[in-house]
């Protein structure tokens, strides 16, 4: 099952990018890296687009971005067919991610309610990662009362504020 567009939908990729502005994608990024804590709770209207702008990021720029579904389970934004192995369930994912060293943003799509108990202790966990070793966790249109449930350890985030800001000028300068 894909979940995103394929290059043969035309009318849909172009549909798809045309409803979140371009650089929304780099603007969130940018927020999400910038979060005070691990683990960030994203609301999107347009998810695929979204995702789809997150994957010419890390292709871009090389980094490591991965993205979790309950169907395909872990795998890079950056190499499509790349997938991290044993990391189908989401208690594995939640391990592998939390036992990583490295730099890296995960996306989680399609979680869905009753976590285990294991799986919200991860959660909770990775939200609390140490600050030296920046990695994010970012849940893709989580469901509210999973939002609710992990309160101030994560950080919420919509699609929907990066949208293009009035510039004025002041002083000679352009402020937002």
């Amino acid at each position: 099952m894909a979940l995103l567009p394929t290059l043969q939908d035309g009318d849909a990729m172009t549909s798809a990018m045309a409803s979140v502005p371009p650089q929304a994608g780099a603007e969130i990024f940018e927020r999400i890296l910038a979060a005070p804590t691990g683990l960030v709770v994203l609301d999107s209207k347009d998810v695929h687009a979204l995702i789809e702008q997150f994957r010419a990021i890390a292709r871009h720029t090389g980094q490591a971005v991965y993205l979790w579904q309950p169907d395909t389970g872990l795998g890079s934004l950056r190499d499509v067919h790349v997938r991290v192995p044993d990391c189908q369930r989401l208690g594995n994912a939640l391990r592998y991610m939390k036992q990583s060293m490295h730099f890296g943003v995960y996306f989680l799509l399609g979680l869905e309610l009753p976590l285990s108990a294991m799986d919200a202790t991860l959660l909770r966990q990775l939200a609390r990662a140490p600050k030296e070793h920046l990695r994010r966790v970012v849940l893709i249109d989580a469901p509210a009362s999973l939002a609710e449930h992990l309160g101030e350890l994560a950080v919420r985030l919509s699609s929907e504020d990066s949208q293009p800001r009035r510039l004025r000028l002041r002083d000679g300068r352009w402020l937002v």
